[in-house]
């Protein structure tokens, strides 16, 4: 659609500042010494990703975005053929595809290969806003695809596509931020959206930690399938975040990239 890309620039690059900016204000935990290498290595990764998928977009021209327009010009996805009111099929669709990417995300951590991919973004050895952009491009493109294939499945509006991806990326960040939280609006916030204190426990080195709450947006699927976890057992101030050999090397961009291809 048009002015797409230029719409999505706009709101990343306002919420990735203004949640910056408030983690400037009102920290959750401690700041760091390191964050210059740190946070150029995470923007790094998002320079990166962004040139693979538009190398990706040269063989399959559609993508997400493009592939809802193609699946309605072409008839094809469930809601393509059936004639539901508008809202009922943006919530469905919002819905299903907020629940096929948790469904990614526990895969990403089952599967030998796709967590030595995936421990990329958890190596990160501090939690901020700039965790949000750090994933590897081979885990990038491999969501793309796997995206692709679902709206081609799902048949969603494009404009709700474009809603989901917005509001994909917007509650990365925001669920990411190291920002502090009243503990009564937090609490409020959980029954409906994944907030920075239940995602950090998702960062834990503690293996059962970080096998909890994967949710990205929406934080149901959690609760219904039984990997919610309230708090981490050393609490938010105590807790170490990345994995069990953690050190500094994850900060430098060109070890992280090779991180997936390293024994451990």
């Amino acid at each position: 659609m048009d002015n797409e890309i230029l719409i999505r620039l706009c709101i990343f690059f306002f919420a990735f500042a203004a949640l910056a900016l408030l983690e400037r204000l009102i920290p959750r935990r401690s700041k760091e010494n390191n964050k210059g290498l740190r946070w150029r290595t995470n923007w790094s990764f998002i320079i990166i990703d962004s040139f693979f998928l538009r190398l990706l977009a040269f063989a399959i021209p559609l993508l997400a975005i493009g592939a809802a327009a193609d699946a309605k010009a072409s008839g094809i996805g469930i809601f393509n053929l059936l004639e539901w009111p508008v809202g009922i099929e943006f919530v469905l669709s919002i819905l299903l595809l907020d629940f096929a990417i948790w469904i990614q995300h526990l895969i990403t951590h089952k599967i030998p290969f796709l967590w030595r991919v995936h421990q990329v973004h958890h190596s990160d050895p501090e939690f901020d806003v700039s965790t949000a952009i750090r994933f590897h491009p081979i885990e990038i493109v491999l969501s793309m695809l796997f995206k692709v294939g679902l709206v081609y499945l799902l048949g969603p509006a494009v404009l709700t596509v474009l809603a989901f991806e917005i509001l994909l990326n917007a509650s990365a960040m925001f669920n990411h931020a190291n920002i502090k939280i009243s503990p009564k609006l937090e609490r409020m916030l959980r029954f409906l959206i994944v907030t920075p204190d239940m995602h950090r426990i998702h960062h834990s080195i503690d293996r059962k930690e970080h096998d909890s709450n994967y949710g990205f947006a929406l934080s149901i699927w959690d609760n219904i399938f039984g990997t919610y976890k309230a708090e981490p057992y050393r609490g938010h101030q105590e807790m170490e975040v990345g994995l069990e050999w953690q050190n500094d090397k994850p900060t430098k961009f060109w070890w992280s990239l090779w991180l997936p291809f390293i024994n451990r």
